[in-house]
């Protein structure tokens, strides 16, 4: 193994020829040379964030999505990145005296669950299954109506709560977290009718539902500029917005978390929220924003300045869509051609969907294998970092789903083209020495 070069299909973060440096650096000098802006970004900034970000935002959003009605920068904040921004919902938002449980799609984002347990939930996380089509939304609601009958009778706090009440606060009685678009790990996208179901469900249980919308602008189709997940299927936020004559009150039940980590770099540590008026207020009212100003308000003057001028949107149309589409392409077509033989499967696939995209493919391996052996083989015989399914169960919960346990989440735009294809090669060896095994056992 000492002579093989490591290869990462775990991480998941942009590679760094897929991050536009020339473009950032230039961005930064226009912004940093002109004295109002420069001004404005070493200050703290107002609450919401750098108000012509957020108008940018507000357009941009608002063409590539094209919802029923145009978003503005009252419904947009400016975060430090969408894990910042998840903290920050459940400072505000929750509270675990009163706030009963977190419900997550599994699998799931597996860094999650800290900011969860952090904010006071831990042991109060329960998976929910998905398919093809997204959460299941029906076990959804019937987990919550079994949940409600069995805490009915329950011991109440009474009048005390761990937060005071604010103007700009709603405590919700639960939260729903999904990544509705080529969803991590497992690459599906929830379809339309699933997801005016779950708006729904959470309307009927006081359920605020957190989306990472993180990875909607990269989508392989057969025009970039074309965005599958616009009119015809629509972000949860914007659903929220209008289903049924719209939400029964002004906070809503859906918030969108966005970010420019796997579109510009980690790194720059922005993105941002939507929500309505009344929640994107009350989200900038968190204790850090009121202190430390407005996240990342420096950067977000360089960001503004790629969006004036539209270098970020051609970044991503003529960079990461079709570098993106030729990574996955890769990785599917040496998927068939040395792990399907092995009678591994995977998903998505191009030809069952017309919705691929993001960062990831989900492999399921073959009966008897297990994604720990699977995984501690390939770091001592082949240098290959995988993402072992496992992690992506979610915590303490009552999972019998076995297919997570033999599924492996694959990364393809952190590693070149080379390696990529190196990398399944290197898999199908581990496979099929481990199948081998199996049938030579003495008991088999």
């Amino acid at each position: 193994m000492a002579s093989l070069r490591p290869i990462d299909l775990f991480r998941g973060w942009p590679a760094p020829d897929l991050i536009p440096v020339d473009s950032l650096k230039e961005a930064a000098v226009t912004a940093l040379s002109n004295k109002a802006i420069s001004d404005a970004g070493f200050g703290y900034g107002p609450d919401e964030g750098y108000f012509p970000l957020r108008e940018n935002i507000a357009r941009w959003l608002t063409q590539f999505y094209a919802p029923p009605e145009a978003i503005t920068a009252s419904r947009i904040c400016i975060t430090g990145g969408a894990s910042q921004n998840l903290a920050s919902i459940l400072q505000v938002f929750t509270d675990p005296l009163q706030t009963k449980q977190i419900w997550l799609v599994e699998p799931t984002y597996h860094l999650v669950f800290r900011s969860f347990e952090d904010a006071g939930f831990h042991g109060r996380m329960r998976g929910i299954p998905e398919d093809e089509c997204g959460m299941d939304v029906h076990t959804l609601e019937r987990a919550l109506e079994e949940f409600s009958h069995a805490n009915d009778d329950k011991e109440s706090h009474g009048s005390y709560t761990g937060k005071p009440d604010r103007p700009y606060r709603k405590i919700y009685e639960h939260v729903i977290y999904c990544v509705p678009t080529f969803s991590n790990p497992s690459g599906t996208t929830m379809t339309r009718s699933r997801r005016e179901e779950l708006v729904q469900v959470a309307r009927k249980f006081n359920a605020l539902v957190i989306c990472d919308d993180v990875y909607d602008f990269l989508a392989w189709t057969e025009t970039p500029s074309s965005n599958p997940i616009g009119p015809s299927i629509q972000r949860l936020v914007n659903i929220d917005r209008t289903l049924d004559g719209g939400p029964a009150d002004a906070f809503g039940n859906v918030v969108s978390n966005g970010s420019f980590s796997k579109l510009l770099g980690p790194g720059c540590r922005v993105g941002w929220a939507e929500g309505s008026d009344t929640f994107i207020y009350g989200l900038s009212q968190a204790g850090q924003t009121k202190s430390g100003g407005a996240p990342s308000q420096l950067m977000s003057t360089f960001i503004n300045e790629m969006l004036e001028t539209n270098t970020l949107q051609e970044h991503i149309s003529t960079k990461l869509v079709p570098d993106g589409h030729r990574r996955y392409s890769l990785m599917i077509s040496a998927i068939r051609k040395c792990l399907t033989p092995l009678a591994v499967t995977f998903s998505p696939d191009p030809e069952r969907t017309t919705l691929t995209g993001g960062y990831y493919v989900w492999v399921k391996l073959p009966i008897p294998l297990d994604a720990n052996q699977v995984c501690r083989e390939a770091i001592d015989t082949q240098n290959i970092e995988l993402g072992n399914g496992g992690l992506f169960s979610v915590p303490g919960g009552d999972s019998r789903d076995a297919d997570l346990h033999r599924s492996l989440r694959l990364c393809f735009m952190w590693e070149d083209d080379e390696h990529l294809v190196e990398g399944i090669n290197r898999l199908a060896t581990i496979i099929g020495t481990l199948l081998d095994s199996e049938q030579n056992h003495p008991c088999v």
